[in-house]
């Protein structure tokens, strides 16, 4: 079984080298990323004790719309529909069990580096969760060529079937905000929607925008984690969480041009917790020989429009 010990040099034996630093480092790490954009509900009066469902309902525009009504007549009347939206609540957790004996002869606290380690996994592992919702978005959108053209196509069955072999430019970047406010979605702070991708994904466009912003400043603050620029009502957020691709396995788009983008305005992604995460110690067994501690959390994440028509997220994508 995995776990932290004193015998092995790489699994705790380092913990008490001959003249060790007095500070310890950690490895790189990414911050949460997907998750800062979720929308928060408690669902502990849904979900603990009534099962593992979070539903919530979203209410549509009314099927006929009101206009002038004459003196003689009677009042028009119509109606809206309701679709009903669900996550299921499932547990996270992750454990790093560590032996008496490594605890006794450490210079450090075990505990520090293991609870640290543990954090970073979560938060990594919370973000490909959220990450997953945000990907289950009907709207699709890519370049209608693999040249930049002056128009984009946009497929609302959730699936790209057209290839795009273009980079992500200010002229795609100013159609893909066109597409957005028409489709009537609403911006996610003040005026602006949210673009979420990989750095490199943005750097034909930033290379764009050199000229433009040279002797400008920033109409507002970054306050978004990873927040890199504003630009045409985006704000453009980097992330380095999820992995590139159609399959987010690394493997670039044909053509290597571009990679995915989410763009989004408000009411993304809904957050229903019952257990919100935690540092949990393991109760030490064989009489104190055998320890651990673990992270847990009893949660889950889902998407919050159901129909195309109704979405809230557009993706900038590829089928290969």
């Amino acid at each position: 079984m995995a776990s932290q010990l004193w015998a092995v040099s790489s699994l705790g034996g380092y913990f008490y080298s001959l003249n060790l630093s007095e500070e310890l480092r950690e490895a790189l790490q990414p911050l949460t990323k997907f998750r800062q954009f979720a929308d928060v509900r408690d669902a502990s009066q849904q979900g603990q004790k009534h099962g593992d469902t979070f539903t919530w309902d979203v209410v549509s525009n009314v099927v006929t719309s009101g206009g002038t009504v004459v003196e003689t007549s009677t009042m028009p009347e119509t109606n809206f529909t309701i679709q009903q939206g669900t996550l299921t609540v499932v547990e996270y957790g992750n454990s790093v069990p560590y032996s008496g004996k490594l605890d006794a002869l450490s210079q450090w606290d075990v505990k520090k580096p293991v609870m640290q380690a543990l954090k970073n996994d979560a938060v990594k592992t919370f973000d490909r969760a959220v990450h997953a919702a945000f990907n289950t978005t009907k709207l699709r959108v890519c370049s209608t060529s693999g040249t930049n053209t002056s128009a984009l196509a946009l497929f609302t069955t959730g699936t790209c079937t057209s290839t795009n072999n273009a980079a992500y430019t200010s002229t795609y970047h100013k159609l893909m905000i066109d597409t957005m406010k028409e489709r009537n979605i609403p911006p996610y702070l003040g005026d602006d929607y949210i673009g979420l991708a990989w750095p490199t994904t943005f750097r034909t466009l930033k290379n764009n925008l050199e000229g433009i912003h040279q002797y400008t400043r920033p109409g507002l603050g970054l306050i978004m984690n990873g927040e890199a620029g504003r630009f045409e009502n985006a704000r453009f957020v980097e992330q380095t969480n999820i992995g590139k691709g159609v399959n987010n396995d690394g493997t670039a788009w044909t053509g290597g041009l571009s990679d995915w983008i989410y763009f989004f305005g408000e009411d993304t992604v809904m957050e229903g917790v019952v257990i919100p995460e935690e540092i949990r110690a393991k109760i030490p067994t064989d009489y104190g020989r055998s320890k651990g501690v673990a992270y847990y959390a009893l949660m889950g994440w889902g998407k919050v429009a159901q129909s195309a028509s109704e979405d809230r997220i557009v993706k900038w994508d590829s089928s290969l």
